[in-house]
């Protein structure tokens, strides 16, 4: 069970053993997902209509964008920046959930809610994602960078990326859109954490009988609903930090169409609504949606297997130990 329950035989899982199932369960993810994240960051940083009729637009669809991805640059380029994409999985898996948990349990223990509360879920989540994204935004500015460039490439490996972005834009352009990030990603993953448990809840009252016999499939699809819900309420944000990730970094994305300078939050959302539409503000939200239900289902659904295998290998070792 995700979160502090004193009537859970799993709480005596350690902090160590939580950031160690954390950060497994966004290892698994990262790399079952990142066709989809690539995909989807090139639909948010198109200018251009995503539209067939639009002779301008470079992608229009999933499986268009999908392969003209795989003729233009090959199969690996669906995993462009993996490995800062790797490091800020493992990182923020470790640190959202280990801060999730210890707040639900000092919430337990300072104050009369219940663990298990909506509102509870909502505000401990929300807080775990943004001490987890404050930890690893640089790297996932540079995952948005990789992501983004086409070829020839810009930035030859994750050294020469860092080294070149330090010279030439300061080290502020690490941090480049995380206001609109933290003001995103504390709904986002309020919702995530609060809904799952909603829907935890909620399967057990409709299927009772089943008991733990459809745990990983519940986990699994309880996880991805709740991605889905989250994304679709918080998504423009999402749109945001995108764009103004790759502020600075114009001459990589000449190759994908138009590109535009933004001042900040405020003008990246006035230049989209103007230029493009308020259907602007939810270019990308199909890949988005797809990414959201995949990664959010296995992100529970691993976090929780791995805790159950811990917890697992702990008893199984106390007991030995007790008996020999």
């Amino acid at each position: 069970m995700v979160g502090y329950d004193p009537k859970s035989e799993v709480k005596s899982v350690s902090a160590a053993e939580v950031a160690l199932a954390g950060s497994a369960s966004g290892f698994v993810t990262r790399a079952l997902i990142s066709p989809v994240d690539v995909i989807k960051i090139r639909f948010q940083l198109q200018i251009e209509q995503l539209s067939p009729r639009n002779p301008l637009a470079k992608y229009y669809g999933i499986l268009q964008t999908a392969h003209r991805i795989l003729h233009e640059e090959g199969l690996t380029a669906f995993w462009k920046g993996h490995v800062p994409a790797q490091l800020l999985s493992v990182s923020y898996g470790a640190v959202q959930f280990v801060t999730f948990e210890c707040l639900t349990e000092l919430v337990h223990n300072a104050t009369p809610y219940n663990t298990r509360n909506f509102i509870v879920h909502f505000v401990c989540g929300g807080l775990a994602a943004c001490t987890a994204t404050m930890t690893v935004q640089p790297l996932d500015t540079l995952r948005t960078r990789f992501a983004a460039q086409g070829e020839p490439k810009v930035y030859r490996n994750l050294r020469h990326a860092v080294v070149t972005m330090y010279q030439t834009e300061g080290p502020l352009t690490f941090y480049r859109g995380l206001t609109p990030t933290i003001i995103a990603v504390f709904p986002y993953a309020g919702l995530q954490f609060s809904i799952y448990n909603l829907l935890q809840q909620l399967y057990k009252w409709v299927m009772p009988s089943e008991g733990m016999n459809a745990g990983n499939v519940k986990n699994l699809v309880c996880g991805s609903c709740a991605g889905v819900i989250s994304k679709t309420l918080t998504y423009p944000f999402d749109l945001f930090k995108k764009r103004l990730q790759v502020g600075g970094f114009e001459e990589a994305r000449a190759a994908f169409g138009q590109v535009r300078t933004y001042k900040g939050l405020i003008d990246c959302a006035g230049q989209i609504v103007r230029e493009e539409g308020p259907v602007g503000l939810f270019k990308g939200l199909s890949p988005s949606l797809l990414k959201a239900a995949l990664s959010t289902g296995f992100t529970f659904f691993w976090y929780e297997l791995f805790c159950n295998l811990l917890y697992a290998l702990k008893y199984t070792g106390s007991t030995k130990g007790q008996e020999g």
